[in-house]
Order: structure tokens, then sequence, then C-alpha cells
């Protein structure tokens, strides 16, 4: 099936009079108020599978006797599950629902944190596949539930779904390092992250109810032209890609590398914790201020900058402001709900806009899983942090490079 074919809500195809083929599509999920805590709640789930097992990265390590080369793929494999997950969850919603298809992925995600804490390496990575693949459905699924329940609110909706992911990372951060001694070690405190993912579901289940059927609805003529062929779609994908390596190299390393230098395993998840909730701000104040204007070009290079600074001084002096290079991070990460909303200003009908963000989500994760096994790769090889960190500052002013040119007002 091609990009160009899918959607995000879910068709049966229907044959009308004279053997006309439709799709019966099935209603939006009712907006309710229950609805928004389940949207806040499995955003919230999707990024602790990732930062808590970064966080103590360095104890899974010596405790599994894991080489540098196994924990570059550990760290890589969630956003090649979220490359591969955004061309298929859309056929998945198709055929559940949405409101199915996200519960069947918060139980996924339950099965894959539980799963990768109870046996050696093999198994830690097969769970983290597992869990990965739970997110990467409510990655692209969530927006698209968000778009289509709440047509009236999807800025308001939409800053609470990002301020969740926010909020997610930085207490899976946070918490886990006090928690490791809590509860005995890494495995009970990355294992117990999946009793808030249970949490999600049941709320999810309550709150996620469909609406009436909509009825057939007959297939229009003509074709459209692949977004494969479209050259501002690959800037687009590029670009989003560029800032996913950068913001999963972050969450992957930066509590090793600040722990390596001198920094307190405490300290640095906390750090790491910081660089993920100065997201929750920017979510309800620099989308809807950007996403107003012409142009978005600017405010991506700026926050794009912030990035760059943070790396190069990680490269040059990384205890002696760790905190600011955090925040600094942080801010930088900011490009995220950008990438984003670029997806949806950069169309003129929702049918591209669908094409597009399968797209850009897809070979974007898949392009940007390469950030954090390089990084990992070169720290292991040359015994230091210099070469990684000169990598992702390279990275960065590409991404600044692609996003000057993707939030510019033109249309695919």
């Amino acid at each position: 099936m091609s990009i160009a074919d899918q959607r995000t809500d879910a068709e049966e195809i229907t044959t009308g009079p004279a053997g006309t083929r439709g799709r019966r599509r099935r209603a939006a999920l009712i907006a309710t108020p229950l609805l928004v805590v389940g949207v806040a709640l499995a955003a919230t789930n999707l990024r602790p599978a990732v930062t808590s097992m970064a966080s103590v990265l360095g104890e899974v390590r010596d405790d599994l006797g894991a080489s540098t080369a196994w924990i570059s793929v550990l760290t890589a494999v969630p956003t090649v599950c979220f490359g591969l997950a955004a061309i298929a969850a859309p056929w998945l919603g198709r055929r559940l629902g949405a409101g199915r298809a996200i519960a069947l992925a918060l139980a996924v995600l339950t099965a894959g944190l539980v799963l990768r804490i109870v046996d050696g390496p093999w198994v830690v990575l097969g769970g983290t596949f597992v869990a990965a693949a739970g997110i990467a459905i409510g990655n692209v699924l969530i927006p698209a539930v968000v778009k289509e329940s709440f047509p009236h609110a999807i800025g308001r909706i939409t800053g609470i779904y990002t301020a969740g992911l926010a909020a997610g990372g930085g207490i899976g951060a946070a918490l886990t390092p006090p928690m490791e001694q809590l509860l005995g070690g890494w495995r009970g405190a990355v294992g117990a992250w999946a009793v808030l993912s249970a949490a999600a579901l049941v709320v999810w289940l309550l709150g996620a109810r469909h609406g009436e059927d909509r009825g057939p609805v007959v297939a229009t003529a003509g074709t459209r032209r692949s977004m494969l062929r479209r050259p501002l779609a690959w800037v687009v994908t590029a670009f989003f890609g560029l800032q996913a390596c950068v913001a999963y190299v972050a969450m992957g390393w930066l509590s090793e590398l600040l722990f390596s230098e001198g920094v307190s395993r405490t300290d640095a998840g906390l750090m790491l914790a910081l660089i993920s909730l100065i997201g929750i701000p920017l979510s309800f104040v620099v989308p809807p201020i950007a996403l107003r204007q012409k142009s978005q070009s600017g405010w991506i290079v700026g926050l794009a900058c912030c990035s760059l600074v943070a790396v190069l001084g990680l490269a040059v002096a990384p205890a002696a402001a760790p905190w600011l290079w955090s925040v600094l991070l942080g801010v930088g990460m900011g490009v995220f709900p950008l990438g984003l909303g670029v997806i949806a200003l950069r169309t003129r009908e929702v049918s591209e806009t669908t094409d597009l963000s399968a797209m850009a989500q897809g070979f974007g994760y898949l392009l940007g899983a390469g950030g954090p096994f390089l990084f990992g790769i070169l720290y292991g090889a040359t015994g230091g942090w210099t070469a990684s960190l000169m990598l992702l500052a390279a990275v960065i002013v590409a991404e600044m490079a692609l996003g000057w040119a993707a939030g510019r007002p033109r249309f695919v």
C-alpha cells in the first residue's frame, strides 16, 4: 500500500449502486472531557519507556555485561519503530478504528515494559521493540484523533497532547534513578512504568466512544500525485527526521554523558528530565504564535541555535554549566511541535496532510534512528564524546538549513 492511499480513520470498502466502490467510515470519537483526559494520559505514556531506560543506561549495561554497540542499538530501537509504524498505523486505524487501535497500542506498550525486565540483553531489546511499537502507533493516531474529534479546539488539545509528551519524558527521566534505589535495581524502576500505561489504558477504554456511523462515502475520481514525487515533501521529511535525530540522541545519551563527566546519577536524570519538562510551557506558547505567522523559518532556526550552543558547550566544557546546557537543549527541542505544524501548513487539503504526515514521520523517524546509534558507535570507537558531539552539531546545522526551507510559506 502506498503512502498516498493511507487514511487515519477506520474505513471499510463498500459497494454501492451500479458497483460504485466507496468507503464506510467509522464516526469520530465523541469529544468528551474524559476523552481529553485519555488523550493526555496516553500522551504521557509515549516517552517514559525511552527516558526511563536512558536515565539508568550505565547500570543496565553493567548489570547485563553489554557492549557499547549493544547500548547503541538499544537507544536506536525506539526511533526505528516510530518510523515503521508511521506507515503501518494508518492501516491499523482503518481496520480497528482509532479508539480500538490506540487501546491496542497501550496494551502492547504495557506488555513490552514488563517483558524487557524479565531476562537478559536480547529480551531487553525485544521488550523495548514491543514497547516502542505501541508508542509508535500512538504517535501517529492520537494527533489524528485530536484533529478529528476536536476540530474547533485543535490548538488547545494539541497543546495538552504535546505537554503530556514532554511531561512523560521528564518524569520518566527524573523519577527512575531514585526509584531504582527504592525498588531494588533498574529492573523494578524501569518496569514500574507499566503501571502508568495500564492506568492510561483503563481511562482510554472508558473515554473512547465512537459516535454514529458516517455511512458510505463514494470514492472520488482522479488520482493525486504521490508525495514521494514532491520536492518540498522531502524537505519537510528530512527536517522532521533531523530534529528527531537530535531529540533522541539527547534522550538516549545525555544522562550517560553527564554522569561520565562527574555529574551524579540523580542530577543527570534530573537534567534529562529538564529538557523534556521545558517543552510543557513551550507547547502552550510557541506553536500558537509561530504557526499563525506567514513563515516559521525564523522560529525554527532560532530554536535550533539553542541546541547548537548546548552541544558545543557539552563538547568544550560539559561539567562547567550542565544545567545551562540542559536548558538550552530543552528550548531547542521546541522545534518538534513546529515540525508537526509545518506538515499541516505546507498542504492544502486534509488528504495531503495525512499523506505528508505519514511520509514525514515514516521516513523521518527512520532517518532519525541513525543518530543515537552513530553517536554511541563514535563514543565507543574514540573513548570520548567530542567526535559524537561534533557529528550532532553538524546534524543541527543541516536541521537549521532544512527547517528554514520547510518553514517558508508555500505548498507541496
